[in-house]
């Protein structure tokens, strides 16, 4: 099982899920929006006065329970995903101090979109199964015979307007963010789709 492609993969999925978590403090820190599914951790963050990390857990705790009636499976990867990403980005948080001054700012934000980008190719292409958030908007696709995109608004906007309610950071970096990881990660997925180069390779 162990075998060299096996633990290459199993480490590319690590990277990925630990720099996902840096990406999201980064953006978070630069003060000026944040993701949907951040902005409703972010905002239960507030309400609670707990971690974003932990809640940013609870969350993908909540949305895999999600699976449950949509019959989806989860992977190694989607099961690591809720373990990890909450502590990887509370320690980014506790490490990175906040940023003033907007051409900081927009730098930071755009290194965390980036690097957020590069994460989600990593840990996608070692093929270890879809994140919960993922799993949902197949899942409802599968179920309810609506396109992806529509599914996927969906889900993104009611994360977003719940998380915007509870105090959420809602600003250019969000719209900033909806149009521009889809484009981004579709260069960075092929990068580090494990699967595709193994298929290539054995041509």
């Amino acid at each position: 099982m162990f075998t060299p492609a096996f633990v290459t993969r199993l480490l590319q999925l690590l990277l990925g899920l630990f720099l996902f978590g840096i990406a999201s403090s980064l953006m978070i820190r630069a003060g000026i929006g944040i993701a949907p599914w951040d902005v409703l951790s972010q905002g239960i963050s507030l309400r609670s006065g707990w971690s974003f990390g932990l809640i940013t857990n609870l969350v993908g705790v909540a949305v895999l329970l999600m699976w449950l009636p949509l019959r989806q499976k989860p992977g190694l990867g989607t099961v690591l995903n809720v373990l990890l990403i909450g502590p990887s980005a509370q320690l980014g948080l506790s490490i990175l101090p906040p940023v003033s001054g907007l051409l900081w700012q927009v730098l930071v934000f755009v290194a965390g979109l980036l690097l957020l980008a590069i994460a989600t190719g990593l840990y996608i292409g070692a093929n270890f199964g879809p994140g919960p958030r993922d799993g949902l908007m197949t899942g409802l696709h599968a179920r309810s015979g609506w396109t992806i995109w529509k599914v996927r608004t969906l889900i993104e906007a009611t994360a977003l307007a719940i998380g915007w309610w509870l105090g959420g950071n809602v600003g250019i970096g969000t719209l900033a963010f909806a149009v521009l990881i889809g484009p981004l990660c579709g260069i960075t997925l092929p990068l580090f789709d494990r699967r595709a180069a193994a298929m290539a390779t054995a041509r």
